[in-house]
């Protein structure tokens, strides 16, 4: 029996990178992955093909709608090609888990391909896609599972008019109407990138805001853009059945009168959330105990009720995301290494990739609000900034929230062109404990989107942004 000090179940985002650290810091390093090709989620299904799928629908967007502002004239109508779309997408992702390969023969980690479960603490059982069972021995063991999306009770997915975003990646055709139950991240990235190739995309929502993990700021403004790409939008709306019938797919909810009302699609794609996934992992086998929510339950330094074994990303508490799983398994491999790491939840941003994206980091309004925390807020329209009329990139605004006292900048709230990137300023600002007037006295490029941060920052620091 293969013995090793760590093993890894799961080769996603937080899967592969505890691998990676644990083998960098001299420990030999073992990952299972059930499916053939390595990534988890994020890679295959999710955070890549989805950004490829935004890319392509973008570039569509701009050659039928914004080409002729900027002088650039196209004989005849362009067209989507959908087998070519959905092409580069797979060639993509295929080239992105094919360097997730490269990587463990680099660091030396043996990859195991088979669904894991564990015969004890330190041992793990690896059935293969052929029906054979091995064995291999652990001192230590990383969860790293993932999650899976979530479905109605009362409408299961058929995979092919009611549909998960897994189905909604690979689509070989554009809907005609795409009805979207959820205006959480996932509906509202692949919505835009159906609305953007010609779809008609209702949201359909049960509260009364969308993007419920940020500021309510930053929905309102997210859908008056929306709003303005043509998507419909359903809130405070109550989704209570589901039925297809051939291509045609009706979705029934009570509206917040609790009045009855129905959308007719040929797409119905489910949006409302992801659960763990520890299907037959036999985790009771090795002393690990789940929550309620089907979540491993950790306690300090993400160990869960076994000695010899943690668990990370999407299968533990918290947000669900891929730089989240990251952390947590640089955090543990270092932990199990016998280093001092740490991790701050509260920066950790948060991002919507649609355009212009929506991101965020820190306490939003509501929540400092919620604990009593005095506070300034200080916003900045793009549409003042020079860089954003050149581009055309207009909508959305910047918003920093900072201690009435101290002035120590406590969230940052975007939509803005970039804004993925232009969080991480933000990020780096608060790591460091940064003011807002920190923020407004560095010296930032001109012409550049990051210009809004600055102006954000004077607004926040004491009402005097240069630019409106």
């Amino acid at each position: 029996m293969s013995k090793y000090d760590v093993t890894v179940i799961g080769s996603g985002p937080g899967g592969y990178v505890a691998a990676i650290r644990c083998a960098q810091l001299g420990l030999k390093t073992a990952i299972i992955e059930r499916y053939a090709t390595k990534g988890g989620t994020c890679l295959n299904v999710g955070c890549i093909p989805s950004k490829a799928l935004l890319d392509s629908s973008h570039h569509f967007e701009e050659a039928t709608k914004n080409f002729a502002d900027h002088g650039i004239d196209i004989e005849g109508k362009p067209k989507v090609n959908m087998k070519n779309m959905m092409k580069r997408k797979s060639d993509v992702v295929d080239q992105t888990t094919k360097g997730i390969d490269f990587l463990m023969d680099k660091n030396k980690i043996e990859s195991f391909q088979g669904h894991a479960s564990f015969v004890d603490e330190h041992t793990i059982s690896i059935k293969g896609d052929d029906g054979q069972i091995q064995e291999i021995e652990t001192k230590n063991t990383i969860i790293a599972t993932g999650s899976k999306p979530n479905e109605l009770p009362f409408a299961p997915l058929d995979k092919e008019r009611i549909i998960s975003s897994t189905e909604a990646l690979s689509l070989q055709e554009v809907p005609k109407h795409m009805i979207l139950v959820g205006g959480g991240v996932i509906g509202l990235e692949l919505g835009q990138v159906y609305k953007r190739l010609g779809a008609d995309v209702t949201v359909i929502e049960y509260l009364d805001h969308i993007i419920p993990s940020m500021d309510k700021s930053m929905g309102k403004e997210m859908m008056r853009v929306m709003k303005k790409q043509k998507v419909k939008f359903k809130l405070s709306h109550q989704v209570t059945d589901i039925k297809r019938d051939g291509d045609e797919v009706t979705v029934k909810a009570k509206d917040k009168k609790g009045k009855e009302v129905s959308f007719t699609g040929d797409y119905c794609l489910v949006s409302i959330g992801r659960k763990p996934y520890t299907t037959g992992l036999n985790a009771e086998k090795a002393g690990v105990e789940l929550n309620e929510k089907g979540q491993v339950k950790v306690g300090k330094n993400l160990k869960t009720t076994a000695d010899s074994i943690y668990a990370i990303g999407d299968v533990v508490e918290g947000a669900m995301l891929a730089h989240k799983a990251e952390e947590e398994g640089t955090f543990v491999a270092e932990v199990i290494a016998g280093q001092k790491p740490h991790i701050d939840y509260n920066l950790i941003p948060n991002v919507v990739y649609t355009w212009p994206e929506v991101a965020s980091v820190g306490k939003s309004e509501e929540q400092l609000k919620e604990v009593g925390v005095e506070y300034k807020s200080g916003q900045f329209p793009m549409r003042a900034l020079g860089r954003s009329r050149a581009s055309g990139d207009i909508d959305g605004m910047i918003k920093i929230l900072s201690d009435k006292t101290t002035d120590e900048v406590l969230g940052v709230h975007m939509i803005a062109p970039r804004a993925a990137d232009l969080i991480a300023e933000a990020v780096t600002a608060m790591e460091f404990r940064a003011s807002a007037e920190d923020i407004a006295r560095m010296s930032h490029a001109h012409p550049t989107y990051a210009e809004a941060v600055k102006e954000a920052a004077l607004a926040s620091t004491d009402d005097r942004p240069l630019h409106i």
